[in-house]
């Protein structure tokens, strides 16, 4: 950027042209000779001269206020106005996939989860996010990215829509619409299975991307473990393909009222602590901010990420001022002189 040193040669030169001028106009009045000419006080009564000193007084304070923007400008570019962000080379190869059980149970689970994360995206630092919906089936509502722009705007329209009482929900309302909308694809199998908790987290495995490369893949795994039908994954089998495509699964086990029961925490707590993963265990959405913070400091603390800050100089941002105060002061002081 030449914006600063242009700036700055520019405020020079104003700052030489304006001593040279108070040097000239010194020397042209000591080469004047003083006539005394009588009865000229009466002069500084007349209107038209007393309009005539309060225009040069005007035209003088215009002057001297845009010199004052002009050296507020200096002063903001002398503070070196930057952006400074955090960047890391080994945040940027981590991967994280939200594997959300949108079965009726866990709807209201879901906008809590949905909620968190995208107030979290602006702490992230080049890692890459996915969500994936499933009940009996699954849909990836968008893939992996570090489009964060896109990714806040869906996940907090997802959780807003997610924000509902099923029960009281009437059936043609806008709110429906966009409940039924959101969820298209998410249980596309005819009959009664709901919640194929295997299925989900197999789909899940799927959404990673780049197998060849050397990256920190981990799973945001939610549900109530309501199995409800006939997989074609179980879940240990599911977790056991996770395991195999080296894919950490953080599990968010919900016990609601059709999915709390001993067994069925008991299942997934030893499923996925026997690979590897991890399993919180929440009675309330309002443990969703711990159990988030911990999953997301503890990734970074296993990657041994120490972002750089990066320090981007903007001078574009204030040269204007001091180029265009130095400009119109100068005017100014041309026109205060005629």
């Amino acid at each position: 950027m030449i914006w600063w040193p242009l700036a700055l040669a520019l405020a020079a030169i104003a700052l030489l042209a304006i001593i040279a001028g108070l040097l000239a106009r010194r020397r042209r009045r000591r080469a004047l000779t003083p006539i005394d000419v009588a009865h000229t006080g009466y002069l500084r009564a007349l209107p038209s001269f007393t309009a005539l000193i309060r225009a040069r007084k005007r035209r003088l304070a215009a002057a001297l206020a845009l010199f004052f923007v002009a050296a507020l400008g200096a002063a903001g570019l002398a503070g070196r106005p930057a952006d400074r962000h955090a960047q890391s080379e080994q945040l940027a190869t981590r991967d994280i996939v939200l594997c959300l059980d949108v079965s009726g149970s866990m709807i209201s689970y879901d906008s809590e989860i949905l909620g968190k994360f995208s107030e979290l995206v602006d702490s992230f630092a080049g890692e890459r996010i996915a969500l994936v919906m499933w009940n009996n089936t699954s849909r990836t509502l968008f893939p992996l990215t570090d489009d964060y722009a896109m990714v806040r705007d869906e996940l907090k329209n997802s959780a807003k829509i997610l924000d509902v009482d099923l029960a009281a929900l009437s059936s043609g309302s806008s709110q429906t619409q966009q409940l039924l909308d959101l969820l298209a694809g998410t249980t596309a199998l005819p009959g009664t299975s709901a919640s194929l908790i295997g299925d989900g987290l197999a789909n899940c495995v799927l959404a990673f991307d780049l197998a060849d490369q050397e990256r920190s893949r981990s799973i945001i795994f939610a549900t109530d473990n309501d199995l409800q039908g006939d997989p074609v994954y179980t879940l240990d089998e599911a977790a056991g393909f996770a395991q195999e495509r080296d894919i950490r699964v953080i599990g968010l086990f919900s016990p609601t009222a059709e999915g709390g029961s001993y067994k069925q925490r008991t299942e997934f707590t030893e499923t996925i602590t026997s690979r590897g993963g991890l399993v919180f265990d929440t009675a309330s959405p309002d443990a969703v901010d711990s159990i988030i913070d911990d999953v997301t400091s503890q990734q970074a603390a296993e990657l041994d990420a120490s972002p750089t800050v990066v320090i981007t100089d903007h001078p574009e941002r204030l040269a204007p001022l001091l180029i265009g105060g130095l400009v119109l002061g100068l005017l100014a002081v041309g026109w205060w002189r005629l």
